[in-house]
């Protein structure tokens, strides 16, 4: 396998509502931050992720390609899901061997629509969908399943939003977690806020890497698995998908000192602990993460964003970035990146 590396990372400064930007103006920046940092003009292949449902549009990831300058013409391609993996789309098409490089790209405006509305198109149209369950009534489903302490819920919310606040990038969200119910069990203060932003990431090979970074964040591991989408034949107070990626991506062979986990609401944290078997001195999610700012199709690429960033400043060794989709922690992408 090729040594490949994340060597850049950048992310908006995400908000809670409309900027009024347009997606090639939210992307811009960032692509050009990523440009900046490497010294990189161009790049042997280039992979983004988004939802056209969410833009309200199809091919929105056409009009997002004015960002790049994309003439002369360029090796691209889309995944319509989180961007976490159009990097492992990357990761695998850096392993071929003929590039050394791969820009990698997210970006999702929550704020345009109704995103549980929203959300519920992902699921099966023919048993699922006619229930008349969105996104949070499953995730209250797993709360129940999975009996998560109300005590530990408020602490993981608390210790997220003080995270936030101190991540320039993430929302500045009240210290006090309310009591108010979206759906019981779940408070509204357990659901990652509505937020857009955009994320990018440069992945590098071999001795390009370590030409255009002080400290790669080698991808040591990486791995994806997905459960059925019928929540009837799965246990949903644990996630298999999110521990048969964990075995498979190699977590378990070395300490973990940093993992940012993709989680959308505040009882999948201990679920994806258990999973991942994180020992008790892993800091979880120290970006404040999802449950501090959710810019949908990003989320995920950012976590791999911030866990290289930790290698990048020299904090860490080795951590985790992880990402997931679908209902209830469905499908599960699990990266381990070292120094």
């Amino acid at each position: 396998m090729r040594e490949v590396a994340v060597v850049a990372f950048a992310q908006t400064r995400h908000t809670d509502h409309d900027g009024g930007l347009s997606e090639p103006e939210l992307i811009l920046p960032v692509i050009n931050e990523v440009k900046e940092s490497t010294g990189l003009k161009r790049f042997g292949f280039t992979c983004s992720g988004s939802c056209d449902y969410l833009a309200g549009a199809p091919f929105s990831f056409v009009s997002a390609l004015d960002a790049l300058g994309a003439w002369p013409p360029i090796s691209e391609s889309h995944v319509e899901m989180d961007a976490a993996w159009a990097l492992y789309e990357a990761w695998v098409r850096l392993q071929h061997g003929d590039i050394d490089s791969a820009l990698v790209y997210g970006f999702g405006k929550s704020s345009l629509g109704d995103l549980r509305e929203i959300m519920t198109l992902q699921l099966d149209p023919y048993y699922l969908a006619p229930l008349g369950l969105d996104q949070l009534s499953f995730a209250a489903l797993q709360a129940s399943a999975a009996g998560a302490e109300r005590k530990e819920l408020d602490e993981i919310v608390r210790r997220s939003r003080a995270d936030g606040r101190s991540n320039p990038y993430a929302l500045d969200l009240p210290e006090d977690v309310g009591e108010e119910y979206a759906v019981e069990p779940i408070r509204k203060s357990d659901v990652a806020p509505i937020t857009d932003g955009a994320a990018a990431i440069v992945l590098a090979a071999g001795d390009l890497a370590r030409e255009l970074c002080a400290r790669p964040a080698y991808i040591r591991g990486i791995a994806h698995r997905i459960e059925p989408h019928y929540l009837g034949t799965r246990d949903l107070a644990r996630s298999v998908s999110a521990a048969d990626a964990a075995r498979a991506a190699g977590v378990g062979k070395g300490p973990v000192e940093v993992a940012e986990l993709h989680t959308q609401f505040a009882h999948e944290e201990p679920i994806l602990r258990r999973a991942l078997e994180l020992p008790d001195g892993t800091v979880i999610n120290p970006s404040g993460g999802p449950l501090a700012a959710n810019p949908v199709m990003a989320t995920g690429l950012i976590r791999i964003g911030e866990a290289a960033r930790r290698i990048h400043d020299g904090t860490a060794a080795r951590t985790v970035g992880h990402a997931a989709g679908g209902p209830c922690l469905q499908h599960n992408l699990v990266t381990v990146l070292e120094a």
